[in-house]
């Protein structure tokens, strides 16, 4: 039976339309588009700039939702440096970031354009990428600046540390507002590999039923501030062994040796390091999470795992635990504002009593996990 279609019948608002290639409608049931019933039209083309870090890519996505709420129908697209961490469920096309996806981009036209990175890459893109509305940071007479004055408070709190201190707003509700927003504790999204779930029998085989306590003892390497002294994790270790707990080490390369070092000194399990997707379904693993501020803690919201959270350099207002969550901080306070190097002549980590964190974590067994 021969098929007629011509180009003025060619639905090119659809969401399976390719182009370049035959959409799957008319791969699986030779649909054509005057009589496709599989036709999805595309209210609205969106574009997510958001490149790093992984962390910050995690606590980004809360916005999809939204999105999807105010704009149903959309198309979103995503460029970032981890395709891994965006959920390809929820995100139609994820881009990663290369000439060539770049080069795309800019060539393609968009309803809306959000650029939530003052990278001056990503803010050149805003400025050169077609949208009908545009939203956070944009490259404009040479520097970077702000899209329009939705993105206001969130450039001035980063351009001055004394405003930054003061902030009482958490990071969700400052990119939400970025696109004109309310946010209303709109989840994390993270996907897990479920083929990845039996990596870790021999883990659960050797908890054989005790609460696993993971423990990402790094910080990656941008604020080694962050550390807490590794006395401290021996006594914490020592202290949930005891008490019939199987604390986990966790951490990328940066961590290993640390972490082997802990795994001497004390028995825990250290499992090793592994790629980004098998470090999310390791930390799925665990009851509970003890983390200072880095991707780990995101990992953990996402995958709504109770958490003990150091906080000393950064301002605790900045963080959303949805209820999953206790900060703990050094009695001492901190004197180095998102600072690199420490001004005391003792690091006030170490005014961040292993007793406090202990009673933290007992206090996150009591949340319900999930």
């Amino acid at each position: 039976m021969s098929v007629q279609v011509s180009m003025n019948q060619v639905r090119f608002d659809c969401r399976h339309f390719r182009g370049d290639i035959p959409c799957k409608p008319n791969k699986t049931n030779d649909q054509v588009c005057p009589t496709c019933t599989a036709y999805e039209p595309i209210s609205k083309r969106i574009l997510m700039i958001k490149l790093g870090a992984i962390g910050d890519v995690i606590r980004t996505t809360p916005l999809i939702q939204k999105f999807r709420e105010v704009h149903p129908g959309c198309h979103i697209t995503w460029l970032t440096l981890t395709p891994e961490a965006v959920p390809a469920s929820r995100v139609d096309k994820i881009y990663k970031l290369d000439f060539k996806s770049v080069y795309n981009l800019s060539h393609l036209k968009f309803d809306i354009a959000i650029n939530l990175d003052k990278d001056v890459e990503a803010c050149a893109l805003l400025a050169d990428v077609w949208a009908v509305e545009k939203y956070g940071y944009i490259l404009r007479d040479g520097h970077v600046d702000v899209a329009n004055h939705l993105a206001d408070h969130k450039f001035l709190t980063g351009m001055f540390d004394n405003l930054s201190k003061v902030n009482r707003k958490n990071y969700l509700e400052e990119i939400f507002e970025i696109c004109g927003f309310s946010f209303n504790k709109e989840p994390y999204v993270l996907e897990l590999n479920p083929s990845l779930d039996a990596m870790w029998d021999d883990l659960r085989a050797r908890a054989n039923g005790r609460k696993i306590i993971g423990l990402n003892t790094g910080c990656g390497d941008r604020w080694l501030t962050r550390l807490w002294p590794t006395p401290y994790w021996v006594d914490l270790i020592t202290r949930l062994t005891n008490d019939g707990f199987f604390p986990v080490l966790l951490g990328g390369p940066a961590e290993d040796a640390g972490n082997r070092e802990l795994q001497s000194l004390t028995g825990a399990y250290y499992p090793g390091t592994f790629t980004l997707p098998q470090f999310f379904s390791l930390t799925n693993q665990c009851d509970v999470i003890v983390t200072a501020v880095s991707m780990m803690m995101h990992i953990a919201i996402a995958l709504r795992i109770p958490q003990v959270l150091f906080v000393n350099i950064f301002n605790p207002y900045e963080f959303e635990l949805y209820d999953r969550g206790v900060i703990v901080q050094p009695d001492s306070g901190c004197d180095c504002y998102f600072g690199n190097t420490c001004k005391r002549d003792q690091h006030c980590m170490n005014d961040l009593p292993v007793e406090k964190v202990y009673q933290a974590v007992h206090q996150m067994l009591a949340v319900k996990k999930g």
